[in-house]
């Protein structure tokens, strides 16, 4: 226990809308800490700025920043190659899209988990999403529930838990969330293909859009096309 007596735990914190709502169930509950890693993607250094600014609103006083070479090495998704066009969501089908980084999550996870033993942190938060999302596999509940075995298996004490508070939500019920724990929403970054404005037309941005809409309130972050 640290901090007002509270107990330790990480929050993945990506800058995106999803991982900032998480980070605000973190810090509510949780003396939290926050963890970001860069991996090449095309957007690096504005999801860069949104982490240290959501961390900064939510009073996050711990936080890792991490470089990943792997990924960007690795290549085959066109958030990490430049050569991989960015599609536009009506181009996005029922297959898994270009812009999935393959395994990214396992490799984030990885961080956490180590500094979680360091710290003493005995949660680690991820925004995963099922629904209303681009099907990535790494953002599966069986997935979770897979590498919480390996935690618990391959850790000093096999007392952490990934936990996963979003990933049954729709977007809007996420937006919605968000709005009643008042997550800084206007310090996110959702857009996969540029750091100036948002474009509005790459599936995360539409995505984002969709689930802002649907709950009835405006995105406070400006788009160059919606």
């Amino acid at each position: 226990m640290t901090r007002a007596g509270k107990s330790r735990a990480i929050v993945l914190l990506s800058g995106g809308m999803d991982s900032c709502v998480c980070a605000t169930l973190a810090a509510r509950d949780h003396d939290a800490a926050a963890v970001h890693i860069s991996y090449g993607q095309r957007t690096e250094e504005r999801e860069r700025q949104s982490f240290l600014a959501i961390s900064q609103r939510l009073k996050i006083h711990d936080k890792l920043m991490v470089r990943n070479e792997a990924l960007r090495a690795i290549g085959g998704s066109a958030l990490t190659d430049e050569e991989i066009e960015v599609p536009t969501s009506d181009a996005v089908g029922q297959s898994i899209p270009v812009t999935y980084v393959p395994f990214r999550n396992a490799h984030f996870l990885a961080v956490a988990v180590s500094w979680a033993e360091v710290l003493g942190a005995t949660k680690i938060y991820i925004g995963a999403v099922e629904p209303d999302s681009s099907g990535y596999p790494d953002c599966r509940p069986a997935y979770y529930e897979a590498f919480n075995e390996v935690v618990r298996t391959g850790t000093k004490d096999g007392k952490i838990e990934i936990v996963t508070p979003l990933i049954a939500m729709r977007k809007a019920e996420i937006v919605r969330l968000g709005l009643e724990l008042g997550a800084p929403f206007d310090l996110t970054w959702s857009c996969y293909s540029r750091e100036d404005r948002a474009c509005g037309v790459c599936d995360s941005c539409v995505l984002r859009l969709r689930a802002f809409t649907a709950a009835g309130v405006s995105d406070p972050i400006s788009y160059a096309a919606k």
